[in-house]
Order: C-alpha cells, then structure tokens, then sequence
C-alpha cells in the first residue's frame, strides 16, 4: 500500500482557514440596522397599540357623526339614552359630541408637547453628549437647571398670569419644561456610543459631525427616542388634564381635562351625573395605559434583562419544581 503525497492545495482545500479581520474591518463593521429597534410578537405591544389607535380613531371619526359639542338645544343633564348615547352636561351639550373633540385637543396637546421636548432633549442631550469637551458642560449645565426646577409648579404659575390660554400655549409650556430628563438620559447615552469603533472610523473617513450624528449615532438611539417621546405624551397629556381640572388648562379649547373641570363646577357628583365625569377620565386611563404599555414593550428592547426576566424567573420556577418532586 503506498503513501499518497498531497499537495499544498488540496491541504488548503481540505483544512480551510478563515483569514482573521483586519483591525481596519473591525474598526469599520457596524451593528446590523433594522434588527431590535422596534419590539415584535410583544403582547404589551399589540394590546397597547391597539388602544392607542382606537383611542386616535374615536378622535377622527366620530366627530364626523357628532352634533356640535358647544350646543346648548339639547335638555340638561340627561342620562345615557338612544337620543344621547353619553347623556348632556348641566348646559345641554351632548357629552358623546364633547368626548370625541375632546379627544382631538387632548392628543394634540400631547403631540405638541412631546414634539417640543424631544427636540430639546436631542439638541441638550445628543448634541452634548457627542461634543464634549466645555460645550457639553454648558449644555449639560442648562439640563441640571431645568431638572432641579420643578415643571408642573412653573406651568401652573405661568398659565395663572395668562387669561387667554389656547391649548398650543399650554402644549409649548408643558413641552419647554418636561425634556430636561429626557436630555440627561440621551447625553450619557451618547457619550457611550461616540466611542464605539465605528464611530471612530466614520470620523477618520472625514465624515461632517451632523451625518456621523444622523447615520452612526442615531439609529441605536431610535428606541431609547421612541420611549421617551411616549412618555413625554404621558405626562403632556396628563399635565393638561391636571391644569384644566384646576381652571389653568386652555378656556378657548375643549379637551378631556376641560370635560373634567366643567363636571367639578357643575357638581356632577353631588347629583349623580356621573356621565359627564366617568367617560373623559376612563379615555385618559385607556390612553395612559396604552403608551404605558407601548412604552414597557419598548423598555425591553432597550434593556434585554426586562426581555429574559420571564424565562429565567420560568426555568427558576421550573427547576424548583422539579427538585421538589425529586425530594
């Protein structure tokens, strides 16, 4: 039986090796886009979305059907009946009319809000974190002002000095005074992310700052954004809600807070209209509950020990079970 010689390409074929990267193919490899930046298959998700969006379709549509909410032709304190399916207010205005324009001043107020302190919260927030250097610590500076100054005390204080409040006034008030956490929670975010490789490689490329910022930075803060966009909502949404029932929401808008004060004033409780409370404060608690959920189901994007805690606390309960069968 005789040896058989190989060559020195058939030993490459035989025992492939895979050449190892390059420190430049290293520096240069980004994290896949598109994978993780939004939750999938996540039951708080869907059932959050879903409440958001009949919340949102309630405001649309049923205005179109609705009588106009400001009537007064109507008798006073009616109950729920075929006629009024909510009932009427102590003037006579038609509480399913009011709940449905309501609705829109609401979600627009919240809109607004959360628009305007994203938008801080990114210039005070991803801008100093990737700056660095005396224009992070002045910006970072204004951040620990605004967080130390309490936001629901200075809106109520400004609205008290306007007679005339619209509710885009109370919408840029509420939104100037709620992005400082929001801005504090991105910068440190930030500064973790400019130091990552392919940053590094995208500035040595010649890359301009604003398209590092845009391209590199961004899409790994698009769930951190998301979150606190909606919780910006949240705290719009029931910012308005508190100040209206305090006679300091806006007088020339309905929304659901307004709703609320008119039923105080009107002593809906004491007699027993409970019509004309219960309906805006259930809508505020869906709505709160739906981002809320929309909201958790993005925090376990952002942090995988809130996606794996149910299964590992599963296997712990699983495995606790078994060796108690076994004993």
């Amino acid at each position: 039986m005789s040896d058989t010689k190989l060559t020195p390409m058939q030993i490459v074929k035989e025992h492939p090796t895979d050449e190892p990267a390059t420190t430049v193919a290293i520096a240069t490899r980004k994290p896949k886009k598109g994978r993780g930046l939004m939750p999938t298959r996540s039951p708080k998700f869907v059932v959050g979305l879903i409440l958001v969006l009949s919340i949102v379709l309630f405001a649309i549509i049923a205005p179109m059907f609705t009588q106009n909410p400001r009537s007064t032709d109507n008798a006073a304190l009616q109950p729920p009946s075929a006629e009024h399916w909510l009932g009427t207010t102590k003037l006579g205005n038609d509480m399913l009319a009011q709940l449905a324009i309501g609705a829109q001043g609401s979600l627009l107020v919240g809109l607004v809000a959360g628009g305007i302190a994203i938008v801080l919260s990114l210039v005070f927030g991803v801008l100093a974190g990737y700056l660095g250097g005396w224009r992070e610590d002045a910006l970072a500076l204004l951040t620990n002002v605004m967080i130390v100054i309490p936001g629901l005390p200075l809106v109520m204080v400004i609205a008290s000095f306007v007679p005339q409040r619209s509710w885009q006034l109370v919408a840029f008030v509420l939104g100037i005074t709620s992005w400082a956490g929001a801005a504090y929670v991105l910068r440190l975010q930030t500064r973790s992310l400019r130091t990552r490789d392919y940053v590094y490689a995208s500035k040595v490329a010649g890359e301009r700052s604003f398209r590092v910022i845009l391209v590199e930075i961004m899409p790994n803060l698009l769930p951190l954004l998301t979150a606190q966009f909606l919780f910006a909502i949240i705290f719009a949404i029931l910012g308005e809600a508190g100040l209206s029932y305090l006679g300091l929401g806006p007088n020339s808008s309905i929304t659901w807070g307004s709703i609320l004060n008119d039923a105080q004033s009107g002593q809906a409780l004491g007699r027993g209209a409970w019509w004309w409370f219960v309906p805006p404060g259930v809508m505020i608690a869906v709505l709160g509950a739906g981002l809320a959920l929309i909201n958790f189901a993005i925090d376990e994007v952002i942090n995988p020990k809130l996606r794996n805690a149910p299964d590992a606390a599963r296997r712990v309960r699983k495995a606790a079970k078994t060796k108690g069968v076994a004993a």
